[in-house]
């Protein structure tokens, strides 16, 4: 049996990781800049983190959510102390798919109406919901289409005040910084325009802090640097360091109900345990702060190029927005120097670091790149 042929591989296997380096089966060392698409947020084998998986599986692996898991009630206390979002609830899935798509069903029940507004150029998820707020009709298939979303430019406030006011509006569901679509960043002036209007018409604002989230850009989440306060938060990505995991917070003015959402493997012992580890990890470690402050370094410090448009992101949610396609420019990355890295369609290099990134290792990737450039 072969693997449905759905993605493009590198020709490396990394076997084992450390901070925010890899190593291959060959025993290549690379630097990580990419995380696992943001996913390794503490850095890989993290001791803290390796001993509480182990400590944990030591003793239970795994029961269903109709018992009492401590663990589930730490982490929301944890969650809420660094994001300051403690009088919100807690609902733990195990992707950002599914945390976005249990946002979206609880805007739904939550306003009794039926239609989203998202945004173009967003990623929300593969899953049915999540993909049809998603602007790419490459992954949306006839069965997806079938619900009511409205894409609307990004920062365009008009545009959603006019659908706002048809009255019909479950939800806005917007990216913190939109990922794949380019890191583009909303203004603060928009997201204080979208609370706003959202309060008006009685919509749910909902936002997606998948990849944003989690420190990554030197807040707990991108949507606090508008000092706005969303509805719902989905969640997941740099959660667990690679565990899977997915979380939505809900706002105290959604009423609970037994039976409302379920999951079966959500809140399981072993994603709490890696989870905790890395809340712990975060705030001991200051890498909130970390992650601005290397983050400032790179954009700083990135080589002036003919090739370079613009960079832009915030923390170690960064982009480097080229004038020529970056296929080989990220070749030349992991195959000479050794750095991986992501993109964003054809143009742009996608930088999603462990927040653990120090400056030299920063300096490491600025040389590489600067001898790359120097060289097309």
């Amino acid at each position: 049996m072969n693997l449905f042929d759905v993605y493009s591989l590198f020709d490396v296997t990394p076997v084992k990781g450390l901070g925010c380096h890899i190593w291959d089966d060959k025993g290549t060392e690379y630097l990580d800049l990419y995380g696992g698409h943001a996913v390794i947020s503490v850095g890989h084998c993290h001791p803290r983190y390796v001993a509480a998986l182990n400590d944990q599986i030591d003793r239970i692996g795994f029961y269903s959510n109709s018992v009492r898991n401590p663990l589930q009630e730490r982490l929301a206390t944890l969650v809420g102390e660094l994001s300051g979002y403690g009088d919100y609830s807690l609902f733990l899935a195990n992707s950002g798919a599914e945390a976005n798509e249990n946002a979206l069903k609880l805007a739904s029940f939550h306003t009794g109406k039926d239609r989203i507004v998202a945004f173009r150029h967003s990623f929300h998820g593969r899953t049915s919901g999540a993909v049809a707020v998603t602007d790419n009709p490459a992954i949306v298939s006839p069965f997806n289409s079938n619900h009511k979303v409205t894409f609307l430019p990004l920062g365009d406030s008009a545009a959603v005040e006019a659908e706002l006011a048809k009255g019909d509006v479950a939800g806005v569901i917007i990216e913190g910084i939109q990922g794949v679509g380019g890191i583009n960043i909303p203004e603060d002036s928009f997201f204080r325009e979208l609370r706003e209007l959202c309060t008006r018409y009685g919509v749910v604002l909902i936002l997606d802090e998948v990849q944003s989230g989690y420190g990554r850009t030197g807040k707990f989440f991108a949507h606090q640097w508008a000092g706005i306060r969303p509805d719902l938060i989905s969640m997941a990505k740099g959660m667990a360091n690679g565990f899977p995991i997915g979380g939505v917070l809900i706002s105290p003015a959604f009423k609970a109900s037994k039976g409302l959402l379920g999951t079966t493997f959500g809140g399981n012992y072993l994603a709490m345990a890696a989870a905790i580890a890395v809340a712990e990890i975060i705030r001991d470690e200051r890498l909130m702060d970390n992650a601005a402050a290397v983050g400032k370094w790179l954009t700083d410090n990135i080589p002036q190029s003919p090739l370079i448009k613009e960079v832009r992101g915030r923390g170690l949610m960064m982009g480097i927005d080229f004038t020529v396609p970056v296929a080989p420019i990220r070749s030349a990355l992991l195959y000479d120097k050794h750095i991986f890295t992501g993109v964003s369609g054809k143009g742009m290099i996608r930088l999603l670091a462990p927040l653990t990134l120090s400056v030299p290792e920063a300096s490491q990737f600025v040389s590489a790149l600067g001898e790359i450039l120097d060289n097309q």
